[in-house]
């Protein structure tokens, strides 16, 4: 760091529990966790689970844009999306405009396993939720939005 740098607290002056990736990744392991075992008797895995909610409101994304959504590495997401084909959650198309690339879609069975798994979804999302007023859980939402525009890498 240069002279001119700003000087930031340390971790330790913050305290883990001031530090908002450290509360994220607390968060999001407590949420997954929730339902896992709802998930794995329905045969899916957390990556499996974010594709079929990502693409029960998004038509036909493609392969690059679905990682993007599922927060999934490309080779993790193409393993889950062969066993989803397997399994009949979705299905695959190439490109109309682009014969290289695929889009991928939510089938009726998908779909039906996906209603299948919201309601734990949401039940978890309410248990994060207890006792914090609505207006306070729109702010947080919009400021989740904004820092995710600071730090995104893609348009998506």
């Amino acid at each position: 760091m240069s002279e001119d740098s700003p000087r930031y607290p340390r971790l330790g002056e913050i305290g883990l529990t001031n530090f908002a990736p450290y509360l994220m990744n607390r968060i999001m392991g407590r949420y997954n966790a929730s339902f896992r075992e709802e998930m794995a008797q329905m045969g899916l895995t957390t990556p499996k689970a974010r594709t079929l909610a990502v693409l029960s409101v998004a038509d036909g994304p493609l392969i690059r844009e679905l990682a993007v959504y599922t927060v999934v590495e490309q080779s993790t997401l193409s393993r889950a999306l062969d066993q989803m084909q397997n399994d009949g959650l979705i299905r695959r198309e190439p490109d109309p405009a682009d014969s290289r690339a695929v889009r991928v879609f939510i089938t009726e069975a998908g779909r039906a396993t996906f209603e299948e798994l919201w309601p734990h979804m949401v039940e978890a999302q309410a248990r994060m939720f207890r006792g914090i007023p609505e207006e306070e859980r729109r702010a947080f939402a919009a400021t989740l939005q904004k820092m995710l525009l600071n730090i995104r890498k893609h348009e998506i």
